[in-house]
């Protein structure tokens, strides 16, 4: 008999059965016993079927009979209307009379069932034709079952179906889906459904198909910009089965991995250096895929650098190139005193070419960047090497007794200077401590040449300047004539000329009153009093000390507080004649008069 059978609940079950005994015994009549869950008859077990007197278990009564003959050694056995309690071990017992009784130790298993055998292959690959199958058992003579796929749409068409003969003499039927599993079939829930004709009995049974498939990311980041100093996290999730391997690398380097559906990799206060490409790799035993994401580190620009010349000739070209680096580009820009020479957009270097350098070019000049983020600068010096030139504020000029010569010169580098004295056949250089002092500001170097007791006849002053670039020489002209003709007047000198020159001031003064008194027609003897002048006034019985303080305070009048003659308009118009003064002018014409006599006493 089958080790094993099975059956659907309310169905029936035939469990086949041969047995043999040895021939010389030759009974007279065969019988026999089916015994449940125990060979021995002194256990007493429940009893299926008996040959000899039909008394069975009140548990089988109606649902057991024998199949068939045992005269012909065939014990098989027919079980209707099964139900769970049914399920166990079933035992034959041969009985040919007498002491020829054996139960044998084989015996048949039965399993009461409610749902298909659903056979899916251990491995299903996507991409790759598997077979599934469902089975159930076909041993019920009385009731054939008939099979149908439940999910299958979209998987394929049932190929096969028939009844199959097992080993041991047990029958299934089987049903065959041919189908190419996709990544998508992963976790279907496929069903095989059994019923018997004219009857309600339906058992239906699933399963849920695993598809083993390569990774495929299908979550990350796209492009990450981030500023300088912030936190930046990198998602990356692949689908697979079974679950991937998930690498974050950059640069080869492996940064972090786990086996995972999703992986997130943390940057904590991210740098430039921290700029670049990130690659996710998903890798399981069927397969891999890869993502890469940018990560834009957006910074201020770093101080420039300056590279290029920064001594030249002059007239020599001159190229200047100014670099930094920040995200986005900057804006560069080089300019000298506020001007600008050049700039770019969102460039990380600028070129400055200046052809043909002049002094004027000499001098500090800034290179900015700058961009949303930020500003910095470099400073830089562009020195240019030139032959001295002579400027106009060269010249000589007298003070005294001394005359002094300014020697200004233009150079880079710095020049030597001397002054030359033909007349006296004598050169003096700036070694010469004593008679030469000088002092440079920027390019500008001013050397002064003093000499003195020489305001009566200075002398011809030549002065030369050299450098490695050249030598200029310049006769130094003499400035300020009339200063020389007041130092040989002298103080003394100029005060007489002073009173000379008030003198002359008050006579034509006093002329032009006494014309405009005598002409006028408005003036007559008899009604107009006298008109006193302030020299004339005189208080009666008045001390001669009176007097002079009177005059004295005149004079400070005149001196103001620094004691110095004030500036006066002694220019008339052809208009001014003929016209009345007044009495402030008379007043002021007698004081004027009396200073001029002070000063020349």
């Amino acid at each position: 008999m089958p080790s094993s059978i099975s059956a659907f609940e309310g169905t029936c079950v035939s469990i086949p059965c041969r047995f043999d005994f040895p021939d010389e015994l030759r009974p007279a009549v065969v019988h026999g016993v089916w015994y449940f869950n125990s060979p021995y008859p002194k256990n007493y077990p429940p009893v299926v079927f008996k040959s000899r007197t039909q008394v069975v278990h009140e548990s089988f009564q109606g649902r057991s009979r024998l199949l068939g003959d045992l005269g012909l050694r065939n014990c098989t056995l027919l079980l209707s209307n099964v139900s769970p309690e049914l399920g166990g071990k079933y035992y034959f017992r041969g009985d040919l009379g007498g002491y020829n009784q054996y139960t044998f130790s084989e015996h048949s298993v039965l399993d009461i069932i409610n749902t298909p055998n659903i056979v899916v292959p251990p491995e299903v690959v996507a991409g790759t034709e598997v077979e599934v199958s469902c089975m159930v058992p076909d041993n019920c003579p009385e009731l054939r079952p008939e099979l149908s796929w439940l999910g299958h749409e979209g998987l394929g068409e049932p190929a096969v179906l028939g009844r199959l003969r097992e080993d041991e003499g047990t029958w299934v039927q089987v049903s065959l889906l041919h189908f190419v599993p996709t990544r998508e079939a992963n976790g279907h829930r496929l069903g095989c459904q059994a019923s018997f004709p004219n009857t309600t009995l339906q058992f239906e049974g699933y399963a849920s198909l695993d598809v083993k498939y390569p990774p495929v990311i299908v979550e990350m980041n796209s492009s990450v910009e981030a500023i300088e100093g912030s936190h930046v996290s990198l998602l990356c999730g692949a689908d697979s089965n079974p679950p991937p391997l998930l690498t974050w690398m950059r640069d080869g380097t492996v940064l972090r991995e786990a086996v995972a559906e999703s992986l997130l990799l943390e940057l904590e206060e991210v740098t430039p250096a921290e700029d670049g490409v990130y690659a996710c790799l998903a890798e399981n035993a069927y397969g891999q895929d890869n993502r890469t994401v940018g990560l834009s580190v957006m910074y201020a620009p770093w101080k420039p650098t300056v590279n290029g010349t920064m001594v030249a000739v002059e007239g020599e070209t001159v190229s200047i190139l100014c670099s930094t680096q920040s995200n986005p580009d900057p804006i560069l820009t080089i300019f000298k005193e506020k001007q600008i020479l050049a700039t770019v957009i969102y460039e990380s270097e600028l070129q400055l070419e200046l052809p043909a350098v002049s002094p004027e070019d000499d001098g500090e000049y800034w290179c900015v960047a700058e961009n949303q983020y930020g500003q910095r600068a470099t400073a830089f010096n562009l020195s240019v090497e030139f032959a001295p030139v002579l400027l106009l504020e060269s010249h000589c000029a007298a003070a005294r007794d001394t005359v002094q010569c300014l020697c200004v010169v233009k150079s880079n580098p710095e020049p030597s200077v001397a002054f030359e004295l033909p007349s006296r056949n004598v050169t003096v250089n700036e070694s010469e401590r004593g008679f030469v002092y000088s002092e440079r500001s920027g390019l500008v170097l001013t050397s002064i040449l003093t000499l003195r007791g020489q305001a009566q006849a200075p002398p011809r002053v030549i002065c030369t300047a050299r450098n490695l670039y050249g030598a200029k020489s310049l006769e130094l002209p003499f400035q300020g004539a009339h200063r020389l003709m007041w130092a040989k007047i002298g103080p003394v000198g100029a005060v007489v000329a002073f009173a000379i020159l008030i003198a002359i001031v008050c006579y034509i003064t006093q002329t032009r009153r006494k014309k405009n008194v005598t002409e006028s027609p408005s003036f007559s003897a008899g009604d107009s009093p006298a008109v006193l002048f302030s020299s004339d006034f005189r208080i009666s019985g008045a001390p001669e000390k009176y007097e002079s303080e009177r005059r004295l305070g005149s004079e400070r009048r005149l001196l103001g507080l620094r004691g110095e003659p004030p500036e006066l308009d002694l220019s008339y118009s052809h208009s001014d004649l003929g016209k009345r003064p007044t009495k402030d002018s008379y007043t002021l014409t007698e004081e004027l008069a009396e200073y001029a006599e002070i000063r020349v006493k």
